[in-house]
C-alpha cells in the first residue's frame, strides 16, 4: 500500500493513491519546449502507456519522472518523497534501487558477459554474487536467452540484446520500470515476446510500468493511456477537457501469461 502523502502540498489535485506523480512539469531542450505544464499520476502496479508521435515529449517526461532530468519547473513525487528536490547522488541511488529502465537501445557493456549485464543493478547495489547471478539467469531463461548467459554481447543480435536489457530492468524487481520505446527496433514476434514478459512480470510482482510508445499495438497492452502532443497532454493541446480523449477498451488490457 502506498503511504499517504503527508509531505505533499495540500492543494494537490492528483489522486492520493498514486505511487508516482508529477505536477506542472516544464522542461526545454536548448530553448525548445520539451514539456509544457504536464501533470500525471500512476498507481502502484498500473501499466500506463505514454503515447504520442515522435517529438511529443515522451522520453523527456519519463526522464523527469525517473530522476534522470530535473524539471525546470514543477514537481515529481515517488511514494511520498519529492524527487525534484533530491541531490544527484540520492537520485542515482533511487534509480538504481527502485527504478528500472529499458530504452530503444540495449546499451550493454561489451566487456561483461550477458548474465553480468543483466545482473548489473544487483551487483552495483552490493548483492551477493551468487544471488545476483541466479536472479539474472532466471529472467534470461524467461526471455528464452538463458543459453547466452556466459557469452558476451557481441555474440547477440539486436533482438537478443534487447531481451538482455529487459532482464537487466527486471532483475532487481524495481517498484517502477520506465520503458521508453522498448519495442521500436524489434520485429512483431520479438515485440510480442518482450511485451508479454514485461506485462506478466508487472502483474505478478506488482511493478508499475510507464511505457512510452508511438505504436498502437504496443500501447494496447496498457491499463490506461496518457497521450502527449507537442509537450502537452493531447487533450490540453487540442483545447479539450482531459476526459475527452478515449480510453482503451477493457479487452485490450495487458497480456496475461504465467511468468
Amino acid at each position: 500500500m502506498v503511504a499517504p502523502r503527508d509531505n505533499a502540498p495540500p492543494d494537490s489535485a492528483l489522486p492520493q493513491d498514486d505511487l508516482l506523480w508529477a505536477r506542472s512539469l516544464h522542461y526545454s531542450h536548448s530553448g525548445s519546449p520539451g514539456l509544457i505544464g504536464v501533470s500525471i499520476g500512476v498507481r502502484a502496479g498500473e501499466i500506463l502507456a505514454v503515447t504520442g508521435p515522435r517529438g511529443s515529449g515522451k522520453t523527456t517526461l519519463l526522464s523527469c519522472l525517473s530522476g534522470q532530468l530535473r524539471p525546470e519547473q514543477g514537481e515529481v513525487w515517488f511514494n511520498s518523497v519529492p524527487v525534484h528536490t533530491m541531490g544527484t547522488l540520492v537520485r542515482e541511488r533511487l534509480r538504481r534501487d527502485r527504478f528500472g529502465w529499458i530504452g530503444p537501445e540495449p546499451r550493454l557493456l561489451p566487456e561483461l558477459r550477458v548474465w553480468e549485464n543483466a545482473a548489473l543493478p544487483l551487483l552495483i547495489a552490493g548483492a551477493p554474487h551468487r544471488a545476483a547471478k541466479r536472479a539474472a539467469c532466471e529472467w534470461l531463461d524467461r526471455l528464452d536467452i538463458g543459453a547466452f548467459a556466459r557469452k558476451h554481447p557481441g555474440a547477440l543480435n539486436r533482438a537478443e540484446s534487447q531481451r538482455v536489457a529487459l532482464a537487466r530492468a527486471l532483475a532487481h524487481l524495481p517498484a517502477v520500470i520506465f520503458a521508453d520505446e522498448p519495442t521500436a527496433p524489434l520485429h512483431r514476434a520479438e515485440r510480442s515476446l518482450l511485451l508479454r514478459t514485461l506485462t506478466t512480470a508487472a502483474r505478478s510482482h506488482g511493478i508499475t510500468v510507464l511505457l512510452a510508445t508511438h505504436d498502437e499495438e504496443t500501447a494496447a497492452v496498457a491499463d490506461r493511456r496518457f497521450p502527449l502532443l507537442d509537450g502537452r497532454p493531447a487533450a490540453a493541446a487540442a483545447g479539450l477537457s482531459p476526459t475527452s480523449f478515449p480510453q482503451p477498451p477493457e479487452d485490450q488490457a495487458a497480456c496475461s501469461l504465467s511468468a
